[in-house]
């Protein structure tokens, strides 16, 4: 099971409760256990000064991953058994933005961006050139799911 905690603090249009919880709980299923997160969507200020403040980049960005921080034992194994994966805070402003440059519709740009933070939440990353191709091809496989078009088709061209 899924808790969504979707907290609206833009007044753009965005996509429905519903269409989050979807992405999420596909982006999700590989994960057995019950799951909370919050998505927070915002405008370009907040979304600008929270790039500053925690990844030192001073323009607003997309989507910002902030997994939950919860206490290791021995072997990384989770002191606490809780079902807390973190938030998503995305700019409404960015994703309708890169839409339009990209040539996507927003609907496919909006699930991916739900997947990929749910999927940095679940600890994926893109930093190293492996990593990015095994979060990338998850990626495709889940959007395909959704009937979405490949979000990488030429990058590479």
């Amino acid at each position: 099971m899924i808790e969504l905690d979707l907290q609206i603090a833009s007044s753009a249009p965005a996509p429905s409760a519903e269409q989050f919880r979807r992405c999420c709980e596909l982006a999700l299923r590989q994960r057995s256990a019950d799951s909370e997160l919050t998505i927070r969507l915002v405008d370009e200020p907040e979304a600008r000064e929270l790039n500053r403040t925690y990844r030192h980049k001073d323009y607003a960005t997309n989507v910002l991953s902030f997994p939950a921080d919860v206490p290791e034992g021995p072997g990384g194994v989770p002191l606490l058994d809780i079902p807390l994966l973190g938030d998503l805070v995305i700019c409404v402003a960015v994703v309708e933005r890169e839409a339009a440059e990209q040539g996507k519709t927003l609907d496919a740009h909006w699930a991916h961006l739900v997947i990929h933070g749910c999927l940095h939440l679940l600890g994926y990353d893109h930093e190293e050139d492996a990593e990015a191709e095994e979060m990338e091809a998850l990626e495709r496989h889940l959007l395909a799911e959704l009937g979405h078009p490949d979000p990488y088709a030429g990058e590479n061209d």
